[in-house]
């Protein structure tokens, strides 16, 4: 199911990542090049980049004389130029890049500080960014879903609007009505079949429930035992376009977990139930690898009712993991 990186690569993502959590606010869409424009008696610096595809933009940056603005802003574009190569070679070297839609709307939730908030990033976009991390390397991920989630209050020192934030990226997101058309929106979509969907989550008892973000400005769809699934997330990244961008991740072993539980309550779309078990096998096989116990630890903590619907798919679950011992063991103690 997975293979895994040469240490030597997954020490040149590491490195890319600790500089990346220290790097401050990031440079939206390409980093762009520096132009000179005069025409007023004064001269001004401006960058000159794509925010997203297709489309330049210039920004002002500071006047002709400001020359440690200038020099600031050359050292950003320098770090970025870095940035985007690294991105680029880690990507032919089998990690897990998103697209640069997915970028864009990345860095703006960073640089608006909502992953140091609280929020999470969650789906196949968190396995993605979990495979990179542990080191892993399977069948390209890909999806068209960007999933935040809110598990508890968000702590900014004014609301954030979510609407406004999506809005800042350039790209034509427009509000998806709720089902029926009068209930409130939970997410956003650009045009046409195959547009990038973003998706704010919550935890719940009801599936689907339209629960009030008001630190968002928005609302959120609920999801069962998604409270167990953000419980203590952990700081890391995702690489996305030509980025490496902060994230906040759920537990590694608790995505596993809810995964398989996930895959238990897809009524009707069975490709996405063997999505959601295939992720769940495969991040569960890189941690038994080296840390197994925090699978057991992590299945200590799962709800009742929770367990009880991933215990039927144990003899599934050991047959599966054929060849990967320690994992079976795992399911053998935990869901048998």
């Amino acid at each position: 199911m997975y293979r895994t990186h040469e240490l030597a690569f997954r020490t040149q993502y590491a490195e890319l990542k600790e500089r990346t959590l220290s790097a401050g606010e990031l440079l939206p869409g390409t980093p762009g090049s520096l132009t000179l424009r005069a025409g007023t008696g004064h001269a001004y610096w401006y960058r000159v980049f794509y925010p997203v595809p297709g489309k330049s933009e210039e920004k002002f940056i500071c006047n002709e004389m400001d020359a440690d603005k200038l020099e600031s802003i050359r050292q950003q574009i320098a770090y970025h130029e870095w940035v985007a190569k690294q991105v680029s070679n880690l990507r032919k070297l089998g990690f897990q890049v998103a697209d640069k839609s997915v970028a864009r709307v990345m860095v703006e939730l960073h640089n608006r500080h909502a992953f140091e908030a609280g929020l999470i990033l969650v789906g196949t976009l968190a396995f993605m960014a979990w495979l990179n991390e542990l080191g892993g390397m399977t069948v390209a991920a890909r999806t068209q879903d960007v999933d935040i989630a809110r598990g508890k209050p968000l702590k900014f020192a004014a609301p954030l609007s979510f609407l406004e934030t999506i809005k800042a990226t350039g790209l034509p997101f427009v509000p998806v009505p709720g089902m029926p058309s009068h209930t409130p929106s939970t997410s956003v979509k650009l045009p046409g079949v195959q547009g990038l969907r973003v998706d704010v989550l919550t935890p719940g008892d009801v599936l689907g429930t339209i629960v009030a973000v008001p630190e968002l400005e928005w609302c959120a769809q609920a999801v069962p035992f998604y409270d167990y699934l953000l419980e203590n997330p952990e700081p890391a990244a995702i690489l996305a376009g030509g980025h490496c961008i902060p994230v906040k991740l759920p537990q590694a072993a608790r995505f596993v977990w809810h995964k398989l539980y996930a895959s238990t309550q897809r009524r009707g779309f069975q490709e996405k139930a063997e999505k959601d078990r295939r992720q769940a096998l495969v991040l569960g096989g890189l941690i038994a690898d080296s840390e197994a116990h925090l699978l057991t630890d992590a299945w200590q903590a799962v709800p009742t009712a929770m367990a009880e619907a991933i215990r039927p798919l144990s003899d599934k679950l050991v047959a599966a993991t054929e060849g990967h011992p320690e994992l079976q063991d795992v399911f053998r103690e935990c869901a048998g």
